[in-house]
């Protein structure tokens, strides 16, 4: 049986408080076999470090969100690096630049996302990218700080053709995950219609973005089906050869082969 690879979710999250253990025991009895928890604030970077210790299918990673940055320092730069050793985390992020919520000055997002990318050079980790109405600047970073370095992941792709074109030129991977199944998600149709399969990786950023027929309600790995399903349509493959292909690029992605 093929595994679903969840490449970013936030288990950590407040709203699986009332049933976080007993949803992530369920997981492997439903298909989904490896979760990466993702840090988006120094707490959630601790949480996910102790959810990472706790599940041998769960690793974590660790970084700081754009909406989260504004009090950041560089102590907190030095615990992410040295936490970073763990051998249960697999990147640095999620980190980038978000101008949809824009309550962080933007050059201070700059800053610590430049900080964070160098960090991820500097131990070697891959780096989950998070960049929402910010296309131009998020690539001017990527390429100025980041290319032909540890690569990494566009997280929750949200941009169209042209801009998966230059990410896909750097190697990186594109993240796909319930805007796939939305009637408005044409731009991400395309995306994976275009994209080459061995560079597209599946994800839930739960408990957000639940994909239809769920849409709205509170996100989980075991919704993921739906996004195989549709992915599986737009490239012409079998729903098994989804979810081996994106479990094999998740586990490139990660250095967890």
């Amino acid at each position: 049986m093929e595994y679903i690879f969840d490449t970013h979710a936030h288990y950590d999250d407040e709203d699986f408080d009332a049933d976080r253990y007993e949803l992530l025991d369920s997981m492997k009895e439903h298909g989904v076999g490896t979760i990466v928890n993702i840090g988006a604030s120094m707490r959630s970077c601790k949480t996910t470090l102790a959810l990472a210790e706790k599940y041998p299918f769960v690793y974590g990673a660790l970084g700081v969100h754009p909406s989260d940055c504004g009090m950041m320092t560089e102590e907190d730069i030095q615990w992410i690096k040295a936490n970073a050793a763990n051998e249960k985390i697999v990147a640095i992020g999620e980190i980038g630049l978000d101008y949809y919520w824009d309550n962080v000055e933007r050059d201070v997002q700059k800053k610590w996302f430049v900080r964070q990318l160098e960090i991820a050079k500097e131990i070697g980790l891959p780096v989950i990218i998070h960049s929402r109405d910010a296309a131009q600047d998020t690539l001017e970073i990527m390429k100025s700080e980041h290319k032909d370095t540890t690569g990494g992941v566009i997280h929750c792709f949200s941009y169209g053709v042209e801009m998966a074109r230059e990410y896909l030129n750097m190697d990186y991977f594109i993240g796909v995950g319930g805007v796939l199944t939305f009637k408005n998600g044409k731009k991400l149709k395309e995306v994976v219609e275009y994209a080459p399969m061995d560079k597209l990786v599946l994800e839930t950023d739960c408990p957000y973005l639940a994909p239809v027929p769920y849409r709205g309600k509170r996100n989980s790995s075991l919704y993921l089906t739906h996004v195989v399903e549709e992915m599986a349509a737009i490239k012409g493959m079998s729903v098994e050869d989804v979810i081996r292909v994106t479990a094999e690029n998740a586990k490139r992605l990660y250095r967890l082969v």
